[in-house]
C-alpha cells in the first residue's frame, strides 16, 4: 500500500489537529462533529487544502538530555521550596521547645580535722613494803589472812613456809603483804539458793558449728543435755548451726572426762550471814550456838566454807576454824567461856578451795572468794542475860 492511500484513510481535525480515522464522525479530543456526506473530488481537494492550511496547535520537541536536565531542575526547585518551608518554621519549633534545666555541681563540705585529745598519764601503782605482825598464840594463815585481807599463799610464798602452814612459832615476826586494793563490797538482798547459783554459774559461750547435736555438745563439756536445755531456755533438743550457747559450767557432771578448754573457776561472792543476828546473846541455857549464811552456789568437790570464831574479850586469842560444806555450822559447847563474864565472840565466814595436801594427810586451803562481813554475839556461863558489854 502507497503512503498516498495511508494518508487518504486518516484525517486531522481542523479544531485541534488531532489525526482521525477517515470514517470519523466526532473528533476524540475535542468533540467536534463531522458531516458524513461524500464529497465530490473537487470538494475533497478544497477540503484537504483546507486541511493543510488549518493552523495546528504548537507542538514542543525535545531531546532526551533537555527532558532530564528541565526535571532535575524541577525537582531542584520543589527541594528549595521545601527548605525554605521548613526554615521558616524553625523559630516556632525552637519556642515550643521547653529548655531542659541545666544540673548544679552540689558544693562539698570540708570537714575541719578535729583535735585530738592526749590522754594524761594515769600515775603508776607502787607497790609497798610489807608489813610486820607478830605471832599470837593460837595463830593460823587463816584467820592471819583474813585479818590483813590477803591470802594464804601470799603469807606463806612471802615467807617461805611449809605449804600447810603449821608451823607458826608465837613470837615469830611475821611479814604480810600489802593487800590489793579492791571496791568494797554493796550490800545485797539475800537471794534464794536458786538464784545465788545462777548468779555463781559460770557460762562458757559456744556457737553451734555443723553437723554438731545437743547430747554430743553436752558429752563434750560433761555437762547433761538437761541443764543446757535448762540454762539457754530450749524448748526441745534441736539446735542449728550459728546458734550460741550458754554452757553451765557449774553444772559439769562428777564423771571425769576431757574438758574442750580448762578454764579456773570464777571466785566466789562473799556470803551473806543471815543468824545470828549482830549483837545477839545467849547465856548458860544454850549449850551451843548455831551459826547461819546464804549459800554463794554450788561448792566443787574440793571446796568448802572456812568458819572462825575468836574470842576477843578473852585477849589471848582463842579462836576455833572449822570447814564445812554446809550452810551453817554449830559452835560447840566446849567453846562456851566457862567463867561467869560475858564474853564477846566475833565470826566470819570465807570460801575456800583445796590446793594440796599436807604431810600428815590434812587438806590444805586457799581462799575461794571473798570473806564475808564479821559479826559478834555475847556468849557467858550464868543464868539471865545481861547487857551486851564492849568488847
Amino acid at each position: 500500500m502507497s503512503p498516498e492511500e495511508l494518508t487518504s484513510k486518516t484525517k486531522i481535525c481542523p479544531t485541534c489537529g488531532t489525526k482521525l480515522s477517515i470514517n470519523a464522525t466526532r473528533c476524540l479530543v475535542c468533540g467536534r462533529q463531522f458531516t458524513s456526506e461524500k464529497a465530490s473530488p473537487a470538494t475533497e481537494g478544497k477540503k484537504k487544502a483546507e486541511i493543510v492550511e488549518t493552523p495546528r496547535m504548537p507542538q514542543l520537541t525535545l531531546s532526551l538530555p533537555a527532558a532530564i536536565g528541565l526535571i532535575l531542575l524541577l525537582l531542584g526547585i520543589g527541594a528549595g521550596t521545601v527548605f525554605a518551608v521548613f526554615q521558616a518554621s524553625a523559630p516556632d519549633v525552637a519556642q515550643n521547645l521547653t529548655p531542659s534545666p541545666t544540673a548544679s555541681l552540689t558544693p562539698t563540705i570540708t570537714q575541719t580535722p578535729t583535735a585530738t585529745e592526749t590522754p594524761t598519764p594515769q600515775p603508776t601503782f607502787t607497790p609497798l613494803p610489807p608489813q610486820e605482825y607478830r605471832i599470837q598464840p593460837n595463830d593460823t594463815c587463816l584467820t592471819i589472812a583474813f585479818n590483813f585481807g590477803v591470802s594464804v599463799n601470799s603469807i606463806i610464798q612471802l615467807n617461805k613456809l611449809s605449804p600447810a602452814c603449821d608451823n607458826l612459832v608465837p613470837g615469830n615476826i611475821l611479814l604480810i603483804p600489802q593487800p590489793t586494793p579492791t571496791p568494797s563490797p554493796q550490800p545485797t538482798n539475800t537471794l534464794s539458793p536458786q538464784q545465788a547459783t545462777e548468779v555463781a554459774c559460770q557460762m562458757f559461750p559456744y556457737k553451734v558449728q555443723s553437723g554438731d547435736t545437743l547430747s554430743g555438745i553436752a558429752r563434750n563439756y560433761n555437762v547433761s543435755a538437761d541443764a543446757i536445755k535448762s540454762y539457754n531456755g530450749l524448748p526441745s533438743d534441736v539446735v542449728y548451726e550459728g546458734m550460741t550457747l550458754n554452757i553451765p559450767l557449774c553444772e559439769r557432771l562428777p564423771t571425769p572426762g576431757p574438758t574442750p578448754t580448762p578454764t579456773n573457776p570464777p571466785p566466789y561472792a562473799a556470803p551473806n550471814l543471815l543468824l545470828p543476828a549482830d549483837g545477839a546473846v545467849f547465856t548458860a541455857a544454850n549449850d551451843s550456838v548455831t551459826l547461819q549464811w546464804a549459800s554463794v552456789g554450788t561448792l566443787r568437790q574440793n571446796e568448802a566454807y572456812a568458819v572462825s570464831v575468836e574470842d576477843i574479850t578473852e585477849g589471848k586469842g582463842r579462836r576455833l576454824t572449822e570447814y564445812v560444806t554446809d550452810t551453817k555450822f554449830i559452835v560447840p559447847a566446849s567453846f562456851r567461856p566457862t567463867d561467869n563474864t560475858p564474853h564477846v565472840l566475833r565470826w566470819f565466814v570465807v570460801p575456800v578451795r583445796q590446793v594440796g595436801t599436807s604431810s600428815d594427810g590434812k587438806p590444805i586451803y586457799d581462799t575461794a572468794g571473798a570473806p564475808s562481813a564479821s559479826r559478834t554475839f555475847v556468849w557467858w556461863s550464868a543464868g539471865s542475860a545481861p547487857s551486851t558489854p564492849s568488847p
